[in-house]
């Protein structure tokens, strides 16, 4: 089964506070003149993001928790640990994609060229935001979907996290629809448009979305982790 979605940026509901919270800021502390950039980001975004994405769902083969393995067809993906064993229940998975499109990043770029790098870097954390938050509404219909058949959904898991390596993205593009929502690879496994995501969520009777454990990953980039760690201090 393959579903695609389609999303303005309006249908996102996202907020000046969801952005301050992604580039680190916290209880509203936000220094000039990220307000009125943050708020001209918003209003300008609409006219800069595609945003679409889908999921295609298969069976799964083998899901080997010892060698930390899953086989999807023909195609055995090393997604290590945390995603073997989130999965280790699951019957079928969701392959999913999903972008912002290629204008967003393409004008965080001219933006930058033009002299202005706070207000470049304004768009590229609303383009980062868009996807995720797109991701949220796709996982969000997975989710209503499964439940009416009695099934539940994991976490999403994406290759470059978890360690699980970013050239599985090569396999999970190859089980999708050439150019599936307008997104391809580059040979070293990078997504283009770059603000996309992909991933796996595990689909069956006895899983469990569990929320989000940094405590799962050792990304200390990760700007996720990051907030989460600086709330916890």
């Amino acid at each position: 089964m393959i579903k695609e979605f389609q999303y303005r940026f309006e249908e996102l509901s996202v907020t000046s506070a969801e952005v301050e919270e992604l580039m680190g800021f916290e209880n509203r502390k936000v220094p000039e003149p990220f307000p009125e950039l943050i708020q001209n980001g918003l209003e300008q975004a609409p006219d800069f993001t595609q945003i679409k994405g889908g999921y295609k769902i298969f069976e799964l083969a083998v899901i080997d928790t010892e060698n930390q393995t899953i086989q999807i067809e023909d195609l055995i993906f090393s997604p290590a640990k945390v995603v073997t064993t989130q999965l280790k229940n699951a019957s079928a998975a969701a392959l999913f994609i999903c972008t912002a499109g290629t204008k967003i990043s393409a004008h965080s770029q001219q933006v930058a060229a033009e002299g202005d790098t706070l207000l470049s870097y304004v768009f590229d954390v609303i383009g980062s935001l868009t996807v995720d938050k797109a991701m949220d509404k796709i996982e969000d219909n997975l989710k209503r979907e499964m439940s009416a058949t009695g099934l539940n959904i994991s976490d999403r898991f994406s290759p470059g996290y978890c360690d699980w390596s970013v050239a599985d993205q090569q396999k999970l593009f190859a089980l999708l629809p050439p150019q599936f929502c307008g997104i391809t690879l580059t040979e070293s496994s990078l997504m283009n448009p770059i603000k996309s995501v992909s991933g796996i969520i595990g689909i069956g009777k006895n899983v469990k979305q569990l929320g989000y454990q940094c405590n799962w990953c050792n990304d200390r980039n990760c700007i996720y982790g990051k907030m989460k760690r600086k709330k916890n201090n």
